[in-house]
């Protein structure tokens, strides 16, 4: 079960944390990966470690706001390995925390650039392969802070609304796919180990506080949403489609 072997996935925001966390998962589980981020040198580091699981890996620099440079990784892809089957939208940033009334067009802007603009090229992108051979799995990064089904979350509105419009996107993107053989959905993870947590993190108040709306009574790594994105890009999760699986150790059973 879930055995990606000889499938080909372009893991984006994959040099650190939670993307090349996903990006080792789909290695490990069969799968050759093209591991994109702004820096291409850090992403060399994680091809180095798929090689050494006996999987191929790429190395591609990419900003995933700006297209030119999302389809030049997608091309890039298909001229190593032939194809792309798994496109994981990981890339994102928080933006930092501010309050509302002082949050600047220019912070709003540069958070819904990256995180939804970004998802949207990039599963256009890959979508134009993937549907000349029928098959493929779009899995984009959202998060509980997403409103409706998650939650809100105060001094954050700029990363609340580009999570909850990812949410939406992979809802409509899972219905204009699906009959080209596409499957689209999310995960949204709780609050993840790594470096955009960590300062927050860092704060022993602040952790305790999250810890208690965590019934797992552990913050999560990025192990757990390597996990879910191995599901999801299996074919045991090919009735899956158009929905949004929360990661989160049970934040909103709470």
């Amino acid at each position: 079960m879930f055995d990606l072997t000889d499938k080909v996935a372009i893991v984006t925001g994959a040099r650190r944390g939670i993307g090349r966390g996903i990006a080792l998962a789909l290695a490990e589980a069969g799968a050759d990966v093209t591991v994109s981020d702004i820096s291409l040198e850090e992403c060399q580091k994680v091809v180095e470690e798929i090689e050494a699981m006996d999987r191929k890996g790429l190395a591609v620099k990419c900003d995933v706001t700006q297209k030119a440079e999302v389809e030049e990784m997608v091309a890039q892809t298909v001229k190593e390995f032939g194809r792309v089957d798994i496109l994981v939208n990981n890339a994102g940033i928080l933006g930092g925390f501010k309050p509302f009334l002082e949050l600047t067009e220019e912070e709003w802007d540069r958070v819904l650039e990256i995180n939804l603009k970004g998802q949207f090229l990039c599963s256009q992108a890959a979508a134009k392969e993937m549907v000349k051979n029928k098959w493929g799995r779009i899995i984009n990064i959202a998060s509980i802070a997403s409103g409706q089904t998650g939650i809100g979350y105060p001094l954050i509105a700029h990363y609340c609304a580009s999570k909850g419009g990812i949410t939406a996107l992979t809802e409509a993107l899972a219905l204009e796919l699906s009959p080209q053989g596409i499957n689209v959905n999310a995960i949204g993870p709780g609050v993840i180990e790594t470096d955009m947590t960590k300062g927050m993190l860092a704060d022993e108040k602040t952790q305790q506080g999250i810890l208690m709306r965590v019934p797992k009574g552990r913050v999560g790594r990025s192990e757990d949403i390597g996990a879910a994105a191995v599901f999801l890009a299996s074919d045991e999760a090919d009735y899956i489609t158009g929905a949004t699986l929360f990661v989160d150790g049970g934040w909103l059973a709470g």
